[in-house]
């Protein structure tokens, strides 16, 4: 199925609430870098949506695309009602002094119909 087949309604919205090196959470050899994000989905339509998998997509300074898809948010699928948000932190390691990370959410809303939200184009940085 491709974004094509979603909706995307204006009052759907995702923001990145912060972006935070964390060196000290001893990430693997082969991926030193491990980058924690804090984000929330915003839901200002009139109907409720409930948020059944997530495509992202990070590249890293070398120019390596890593793409991932799966179902839910951090394990979850959240039902995120008008007027509410629902806000999640997780992370990503990479090899890289530098990484941009962007995708979106895909879900259904009360109605049953396709709906889709991107997140917006961030970068991790390692500091200094």
């Amino acid at each position: 199925m491709s974004d094509g087949d979603f909706l995307e309604p204006a009052g759907l919205r995702v923001t990145v609430d912060r972006v935070v090196y964390q060196p000290q959470l001893d990430p693997p050899a082969d991926r030193p870098h491990c980058f924690v994000y804090f984000i929330s989905i915003h839901n200002d339509t009139d109907s409720a949506v409930t948020i059944k998998g997530r495509k992202w997509v990070v590249t890293n300074e070398r120019g390596e695309i890593t793409a991932v898809e799966g179902t839910g948010v951090v394990g979850q699928h959240p039902t995120i009602d008008p007027g509410d948000k629902f806000s999640y932190n997780s992370f990503h390691l990479t090899d890289t002094h530098t990484a941009v990370a962007e995708g979106s959410y895909l879900g259904l809303d009360a109605a049953r119909r396709k709906v889709l939200t991107r997140i917006p184009r961030f970068q991790m940085t390692v500091p200094g």
